[in-house]
């Protein structure tokens, strides 16, 4: 009896992703009359699609014997799975360095796995020092979020090398309402990112020198929710100027961005709208794709949130009435120092790269049905299903990967400040 083109493409995807022994084992091969090891050697004949660079060298309807548009199809699949796959790893590598060097600081020593796991050792390393500070200790964190911006000609151009039948220089990207970023010479509305300190009518992140009226997470003169200071911390609400990270009204010179009440002129850098073209444009959110095919804007979303720029995180800490002075001076540094990078992914890139897992498997499981749909000979199928098994099983495993990533992430800031007991159950059930 020959073999069904369904069972044999069940059995090669077997192969190329768990290995001869599983694919057997789970598969029933009663009938089957076909040599195993010629499956074994169609699956190690496959072309090298382990990189980007490699993919974009082959020639998929040559390769397969398949039509143009099919091998479009799956070659920009491929491309998808394996860019997400890099955008996962860096992610993660991120999160490793960054709680694990939290994890250190705060007496949590080791190698970490991955992303989730380091992160787990911070915020039980954060819980041990909270409960060591006491019960009346107050905790207040202050931040300037990270600005991180996606290049839009970056996703213009490798869309238009990604889909042949883009022509280059035509392609269309918008980005998120008010969230295109970029050099303003006209009217700005939305945030200005000062390139020098200036006057903000509208709210002040960064430093006031005069008529200030919020919060501080730096040296506030004037008073703290109502008593005098001269250069003092304070947790609640500042009035007069603030060295840094403020965040509230500034009747003087701004150091920072301002949110703009009505739009103006713009010093530096303009998140928002423009009343003329954008030079140098950016995207700090969701870019819409051009008119390409899906896989190809999956596989250069992917391709350009791992390539993307960030401003740092600016964070302060305040701990006041700790019972461990040198604790809470111990525990202030160490998120001062590591928080910053976690904050890269639980604010800066939370929702585009969880917005670029889901379209990477999306595209993938759309290509699988593809492949699974071939009404050609069985032997094309069974070898396109091994050749792309590996990569696409690493892209679902890629998007799992990003989705913890950035869970833990959140976690992770929500911990720096919440109660000792509560730090603790929520690091313990993560």
């Amino acid at each position: 009896m020959s073999t069904s083109p369904k069972l044999l493409s069940r059995l090669v995807l077997g192969i190329a992703v768990f290995g001869p022994a599983a694919a057997i084992a789970s598969c029933d091969t009663s009938g089957i009359t076909t040599n195993p090891g010629s499956i074994v050697q169609a699956a190690a004949s496959c072309p090298d699609v382990s990189s980007v660079s490699a993919i974009m060298k082959i020639d998929f309807a040559k390769e397969f014997g398949i039509d143009a548009a099919m091998a479009g199809t799956v070659k920009a699949g491929t491309q998808a799975a394996v860019e997400l796959q890099g955008f996962a790893a860096s992610v993660d590598a991120k999160l490793v360095t960054a709680c694990g060097n939290l994890a250190r600081d705060l007496g949590k020593g080791g190698e970490f796995a991955d992303g989730p796991t380091a992160c787990k050792a911070a915020m039980d390393a954060m819980a041990e020092v909270k409960a060591k500070l006491g019960g009346s200790a107050k905790i207040a964190l202050s931040m300037e979020p990270p600005r991180c911006r996606a290049s839009m000609d970056a996703m213009a151009q490798c869309v238009a090398e990604c889909d042949a039948s883009v022509e280059p220089g035509s392609v269309q990207v918008e980005c998120e309402k008010g969230k295109l970023s970029g050099t303003c010479e006209a009217q700005c509305s939305g945030r200005c990112d000062l390139a020098a300190a200036a006057k903000c009518d509208g709210t002040c992140q960064g430093s006031c020198s005069a008529k200030f009226s919020g919060s501080c997470g730096g040296q506030c003169v004037g008073t703290c929710d109502g008593k005098k200071v001269n250069g003092a911390s304070c947790a609640g609400k500042c009035e007069g100027s603030c060295s840094a990270l403020a965040e509230g009204s500034c009747g003087g010179q701004c150091d920072g961005s301002c949110q703009m009440k009505a739009a103006g002129q713009c010093n530096g850098t303009c998140t928002g709208e423009c009343s003329a073209e954008m030079k140098a444009p950016s995207c700090e959110g969701e870019m819409q794709p051009p008119k390409a095919s899906a896989e190809c804007n999956a596989a250069c979303d992917a391709h350009v949130q791992a390539e993307v720029k960030c401003e740092p995180a600016k964070v302060a800490l305040i701990v006041e009435g700790s019972a461990d002075a040198q604790l809470a001076a111990t525990y202030r540094a160490a998120i001062e120092r590591n928080l910053p990078a976690v904050l890269e992914i639980s604010v800066g890139m939370k929702d585009q790269a969880l917005h670029a897992a889901a379209n990477v498997k999306a595209v993938v499981e759309g290509v699988q049905a593809t492949v699974k749909a071939f009404k050609g000979a069985p032997e094309i199928a069974a070898r396109l299903s091994a050749c792309v098994g590996v990569p696409f099983k690493a892209a679902f495993d890629a998007a799992a990967s990003l989705k913890a990533n950035v869970d833990v992430s959140v976690q992770v800031q929500a911990s720096v400040s919440a109660s000792a007991s509560g730090s603790a159950s929520g690091s313990a059930g993560g």
